[in-house]
């Protein structure tokens, strides 16, 4: 057990009433995560709470009748991974930190300026999230807020979700080794070696990634190849 002292309270939800715990904050954001945490080594008090801070045990009658058991280890396991963790401070800035880069990512990453078929860049949309004041929950999914984020910038920049399809032909002297890695970037639609050992694709991908897959084209062929946007 940890001290009590070093401990935040895990709280869920049942009907009408909060179960709480005490908790040992760094422990239980990683079982949180799905992390293989042993739950004795996190709890700080082998009781089940309605109330952590005045000390209100809850009843062994609606432990029973909410959880089908009395084992608090049991419990608290369920409490932690289904319900809300009281982070520290230093807590909610790591996971602040770390889920606004995904986000920005994975919008950069699928997203174009419809406008100009080029893809924004990430300080891009970043400074329009910053304006559209948007706030990232520590524990909503990275993929539900990609498209709450998205809602909100639309009316600051041009905006979408798309995919494009980009041919290249790679000449015959880099063909044989980096066809395989430039057909593995996106979705081969479809290829063809041509009788001089060049070869034809056309690769589908996120419109988001396609500076990324004409930088790993040039780096291939040493800019020999020929790409067009289709």
């Amino acid at each position: 057990m940890v001290s009590l002292d070093e401990s935040v309270i895990a709280r869920l939800k049942k009907g009408k009433n909060h179960y709480e715990v005490f908790v040992e904050p760094d422990g239980a954001l990683a079982l949180k995560k799905g992390d293989d945490v042993k739950i004795e080594e996190i709890i700080a008090v082998e009781s089940i709470f309605t109330d952590a801070g005045q000390g209100e045990h809850a009843s062994e009658s609606d432990l029973l009748n909410i959880f089908g058991t009395l084992d608090a280890l049991v419990i608290a396991k369920e409490i932690i991974s289904h319900g809300e963790l009281q982070l520290t401070k230093e807590q909610r800035k790591q996971i602040l930190d770390e889920k606004t880069k995904r986000i920005i990512s994975t919008i950069a990453q699928n997203a174009i300026n419809p406008q100009t078929k080029a893809p924004h860049p990430p300080s891009r949309i970043e400074k329009a999230m910053e304006e559209a004041k948007i706030h990232i929950d520590p524990f909503k999914s990275v993929d539900e807020q990609v498209m709450i984020v998205m809602k909100a910038i639309r009316p600051i920049i041009p905006i979408r979700f798309e995919e494009v399809q980009i041919a290249v032909k790679v000449p015959g002297e880099y063909a044989p080794k980096s066809y395989g890695e430039i057909a593995r970037f996106g979705t081969l639609v479809r290829e063809e070696w041509q009788a001089n050992g060049s070869w034809v694709g056309v690769v589908k991908m996120p419109a988001g990634m396609q500076n990324d897959f004409y930088g790993l084209v040039n780096h291939l062929t040493k800019g020999d190849a020929e790409t067009k946007l289709l």
